[in-house]
């Protein structure tokens, strides 16, 4: 007991350090330092939701009551009490809050099929008014990247969603082993077919050179898989063809017929249907037994330290480059893009004192408080070192300060890009630091190919909510398709790739597949020129690429 209290007056001494410092620092849109010419009035009460993903040290406190809960409290423009929601399946206790009127003012939530119900239920304010009449700094925001408004709208020409400015980059990468590919004389393949040719040899002509057959292509659970399917377009199950929205049929039975070959030539490991995160996919390629592997992840770097490396650790003479996405019969794809506008936030139509809530998006919204929030204290947590922070102790500042802060900065907007953000300059002291930079770089300009074609609609996280009915249609349905397709990859000569489309088409109509097709199509129609598609997240990837170019070429 001695030592918790003593753990939590320290870090609580250390914040109230920080209170001053971040005093000093903030500053209005207006040029004022924070609290110049502010008004007396006591500061409102108001509610907050937060994940609890469990990972706070008893030491610490709770997520709801911590010290930097309380930092919160003592910095920000209102009393804020938090509310606890369960990180997995948050949806259940959201949906008890609002059923018991017990909704938080201000609502967190990344997943807009959480969200949008509520919106559709009438559950959140229309925001438009309350920014123009109490914001300054999310109102600033909203002017500075007018898609963030175009983001939050919905189909009544309403604001309704607070959000963020993401990095924009790819999120989707493949590797391959180009030792593999010089040892059996082989390119890089450039169409799906070409494709299946290197998978067909990685398969059958022992690259790794220990005469047995016991290496594969690629895999077709987890990323690889995903990967694959993005070739062809047929990540979603909806593409526009004619200025219309129509179901992909074409696109999914092209990748499914892929996949079946793969399987029926024993070109796949054919226990992928038990690898359901993809952990022995990853292992297998790290173990030298796959050519071929897909990832999600924004920061190639992680990759290399976490997949490469060990894989160089295990064969020294493994060489690996990206691939680009293969040219398929629907074209050339880019893979999917980082989301660059994420909505994250509502406030529900019960708040009391909405404009309090209105001042602590301001609060949240601001750089000096993102950055508070991200990096901790410093000269306890970090240090800035030619200009650029430095954390001094990482377990230190993860337990002290991400573990805390990670769902409180749901509204911190990413920076320009920086030389801070370049690995010559993230891994200074790092005599890997110049190959890290390439390695960047080289994953940008693989993937951030912007003459090809987006696989999507959108971003998945803005494509649009159908009705309760429509959408329980829709996920099941989902689910029905899916397990006819793995039928048809893994029953051989039973049951075909042309029957399992007509079981999958008939499986669509009986459920009631038409009442979604027509909904999506008639949403389309209606909002194709007001909603966030591809065109606006590559809009935005554009712009922040040319930034990072530049801030790369003034370091070299």
């Amino acid at each position: 007991m001695k030592k918790q209290l003593k753990l939590t007056a320290l870090l609580a001494l250390s914040l109230s350090g920080l209170t001053v410092l971040a005093a000093c620092a903030s500053n209005s849109s207006d040029g004022k330092k924070a609290g110049e010419g502010k008004s007396e009035a006591p500061k409102k009460d108001i509610t907050v939701s937060i994940y609890d993903r469990g990972a706070v040290s008893p030491d610490a406190g709770t997520i709801e009551n911590n010290a930097w809960t309380k930092w919160i409290n003592d910095n920000g423009p209102a009393n804020v009490k938090f509310v606890a929601i369960p990180r997995t399946k948050p949806e259940e206790k959201i949906n008890v809050l609002y059923a018991s009127g017990s909704a938080p003012d201000l609502l967190f939530e990344f997943n807009p099929k959480a969200r949008d119900p509520l919106q559709q239920q009438k559950q959140f304010m229309p925001l438009d008014d309350l920014i123009e009449k109490y914001s300054t700094d999310y109102k600033n925001l909203l002017k500075d990247n007018p898609l963030l408004k175009k983001a939050g709208m919905k189909d009544d020409g309403k604001l309704y969603y607070f959000g963020r400015i993401n990095r924009g980059g790819p999120n989707r990468g493949l590797f391959i082993r180009t030792d593999w590919l010089k040892k059996l004389n082989l390119s890089m393949p450039k169409t799906t077919e070409e494709l299946y040719t290197v998978l067909k040899a990685f398969t059958e002509q022992d690259p790794d050179g220990n005469g047995k057959r016991d290496t594969y292509g690629i895999s077709l659970s987890g990323n690889s898989a995903y990967s694959l399917r993005q070739m062809f377009g047929g990540m979603s199950k909806w593409t526009v063809k004619d200025n219309q929205l129509v179901l992909n049929w074409d696109r999914s039975t092209e990748y499914y017929t892929l996949a079946k070959r793969l399987f029926d030539e024993g070109l796949i490991d054919k226990d992928f249907v038990n690898d359901t995160n993809g952990a022995k996919a990853k292992q297998d390629f790290i173990n030298g037994k796959t050519g071929i592997y897909g990832f999600l992840n924004p920061d190639p770097i992680t990759e290399k330290i976490g997949v490469i490396d060990p894989l160089k650790k295990n064969v020294s003479t493994a060489e690996i480059d990206f691939l680009p996405y293969p040219t398929s019969p629907f074209g050339a794809f880019m893979p999917t893009l980082s989301n660059p506008v994420q909505m994250t936030a509502a406030i529900s139509a019960t708040a009391k004192n909405p404009d309090a809530v209105i001042k602590y998006v301001d609060f949240l919204s601001k750089e000096t408080t993102g950055k508070t929030l991200e990096l901790g204290i410093e000269g306890t947590n970090y240090k800035v070192t030619e200009g650029c922070p430095e954390v001094l102790d990482a377990a230190k500042q993860k337990k002290e300060v991400t573990d805390l802060t990670v769902d409180m900065r749901m509204l911190q907007s990413a920076a320009p890009y920086t030389k801070c953000d370049a690995p010559l300059i993230k891994f200074k002291s790092d005599p890997r630091k110049e190959e890290y930079q390439k390695f960047q770089d080289d994953f940008f300009k693989t993937y951030l190919n912007f003459d090809r074609s987006y696989p999507e609609l959108t971003i998945s996280e803005h494509m649009p909510t159908p009705s309760k009915d429509l959408n329980i249609i829709e996920t099941n349905t989902d689910k029905a398709i899916g397990d006819i397709w793995l039928k048809a990859i893994v029953s051989g000569e039973k049951y075909s790739i042309s029957q399992a489309l007509k079981d999958a088409q008939d499986a669509w109509s009986k459920a009631g597949g038409a009442q979604v097709e027509d909904w999506y199509k008639s949403w389309y129609e209606t909002n194709k020129d007001n909603a966030f598609l591809a065109k606006d997240a590559i809009e935005i990837s554009k712009k922040q690429y040319e930034d990072y170019k530049k801030m790369v070429g003034s370091l070299k």
